[in-house]
């Protein structure tokens, strides 16, 4: 099974904007790939997501299902990047106001350490 996190994001939009065209505006792409997309989807799960008619479609109980699923999924993932991206913001900071060590180490010398220039 490979599901990526693009099929997720674009199921949501499909889900929440309940049309393929406005979910392909959302995303900036056009509606013959999101939709296979979210066949692609629901191949690899094994499961209808959406039921279709010719003029309308709804979620099936396991569309349901996953939408919530997908979305505390991608809300970990935005957090868990923005986590992420703080602690290594954070490490930059620190390394930038540690004191050169001198001559005592000499891993930590000046010449060692990374220089800025604005």
């Amino acid at each position: 099974m490979s599901i990526d996190l693009k099929q997720l994001k674009y199921f949501l939009a499909v889900a929440e904007e309940k049309s393929f065209s406005r979910a392909a505006e959302r995303l900036h792409i056009s509606q013959p790939p999101l939709s296979q997309q979210i066949m692609k989807l629901e191949s690899e799960l094994g499961v209808r997501l959406f039921a279709r008619t010719t003029r309308t479609f709804e979620l099936t109980v396991a569309g349901k299902a996953l939408m919530g699923e997908a979305s505390d999924m991608l809300a970990k993932m935005r957090m868990t990047i923005d986590r992420s991206t703080a602690a290594k913001l954070a490490a930059c900071a620190w390394a930038l106001s540690v004191p050169p060590c001198g001559d005592r180490f000499p891993a930590c010398s000046s010449s060692s350490r990374p220089s800025i220039r604005a």
